[in-house]
């Protein structure tokens, strides 16, 4: 409460607002093929083309590995033509995608919604826009509250799971692609009317040039950060677009019993939206939490906690033959522990690289979404090769050890180098 009291007077509240409500929007539709994969493979198989587990992993992560490519492009925007007209350039696309979905129907075809996908991922590229548009208006002394304002929107994959597939149910799996667009065009109105750039009085750009880039990953510790990253939100983001289709291959018939017992709703899919939400939710709202422990601990010693624990829980997965119940625990636990690593390792980047933390920001969010796509695309080859997910929460599992390691590796350094001077904990 007193770090919202501290905004008083200062900065642009309508620009905050719009920046949240923007991505927001744009998190949920960029997960959107998430909670309705089922329903999407089910219109296909009417057409013939029955989707294998490779074609759908591949679905579902496309919009994940464009969304952090086109982060650095729409960076070079918001500093090229401002925060404003970038960010409605990006929405045309995204508002022409959901268009294009809907209108096509159960006549679209896979090709098809793979150019929709990679639409789609210029809503998951919002990250590079809303949140240097919301902290241009503001002090350095309040960026913290500002930037977790605006990025909150990442809640956004939540009422995906909770409302899609119930949508898809009563009016088919295009109306959501309609519902989407309506909204994605009112919040382009309100937009375009309520939000505005930061005047130069308030913020003077500092355009980032190619060579900026350069220049920062030669450090070798923009590539430690980038994987840890990768790991972090990269598992958070690539668990939440799989996570339906993870829970009906594997707990299908769990699902339908609960379903009836509890929720007096026979649509299993349904239920496994329901589920997911639950578990996505961890993540979601756990990541200033992350940040938070983080300020008081110290980065380093909460990742080796957080990433200790998302070890653990993926090789139980894996490896115990889990009742419904409680697979639901631990993959809530799984999500939540990379919630709030996504906070810690951005506790840990604006102390190694403040000077650079735009272009930082940019290099390291797009290999959070490498690591999404990477993951989605190994419970998808899983799936096909096993019959089952044994061999995908394995190789994640042991992903995150040789992150554990590399922390190891590096701590000392850090702690005896830039990390003296840093101004907070590491």
């Amino acid at each position: 409460m007193a770090g919202f009291k501290a905004l008083r007077g200062q900065g642009h509240t309508p620009t905050l607002f719009m920046a949240f409500l923007y991505f927001d929007m744009s998190f949920m539709v960029w997960t959107m093929l998430g909670p309705l994969s089922t329903e999407i493979a089910e219109a296909l198989a009417l057409t013939g083309h029955i989707m294998t587990a490779g074609e759908k992993a591949t679905l579902l992560s496309i919009p994940i590995l464009s969304g952090a490519l086109l982060r650095i492009v729409l960076g070079f925007g918001v500093d090229k033509f401002g925060a404003k007209a970038t960010a409605l350039a990006a929405q045309l696309v995204v508002i022409t995608a959901l268009m294009t979905a809907y209108l096509l129907g159960d006549s679209i075809t896979y090709n098809q919604l793979l150019i929709v996908a990679l639409g789609l991922g210029f809503a998951g590229a919002s990250f590079a826009v809303a949140l240097p548009q919301a902290g241009q208006w503001y002090p350095p002394k309040s960026q913290g509250i500002v930037l977790g304002i605006a990025g909150a929107g990442n809640i956004g994959v939540v009422i995906d799971f909770l409302f899609a597939p119930k949508i898809a149910e009563l009016w088919g799996w295009d109306s959501v692609f309609l519902v989407g667009a309506v909204m994605a065009i009112v919040v382009f109105i309100a937009y375009a009317f309520i939000a505005q750039n930061a005047p130069e009085s308030v913020y003077k750009a500092r355009p980032k040039k190619l060579a900026d880039y350069g220049k920062l990953l030669k450090d070798k510790d923009t590539w430690w950060f980038s994987l840890f990253y990768a790991i972090s939100f990269g598992g958070f983001v690539g668990f939440a677009g799989y996570m339906k289709v993870y829970l009906m291959n594997t707990y299908q018939v769990d699902m339908a019993q609960i379903g009836i017992s509890l929720f007096d709703e026979t649509n299993v899919k349904v239920i496994a939206g329901y589920f997911g939400a639950l578990t996505i939710f961890a993540g979601a709202v756990l990541r200033p939490v992350g940040g938070a422990i983080a300020d008081k601990m110290g980065g380093i010693k909460s990742l080796y906690i957080f990433f200790g624990v998302v070890t653990t829980m993926a090789f139980i997965n894996a490896l115990v033959p889990l009742p419904f119940w409680l697979a639901i625990v631990v993959l809530f636990l799984i999500m939540a522990n990379l919630g709030m690593a996504n906070g810690a390792v951005f506790q840990l980047v604006p102390q190694r690289f403040g000077k650079d933390i735009g272009i930082m920001t940019g290099i390291v969010g797009a290999a959070g979404g490498i690591g999404g796509t990477a993951l989605i695309k190994t419970l998808g080859w899983s799936k096909g090769a096993f019959d089952g997910y044994t061999a995908g929460f394995v190789i994640f599992a042991v992903v995150v050890l040789m992150a554990i390691a590399g922390i190891s590796l590096v701590k000392t350094r850090w702690r005896t180098t830039w990390g003296v001077n840093a101004g907070g904990i590491i």
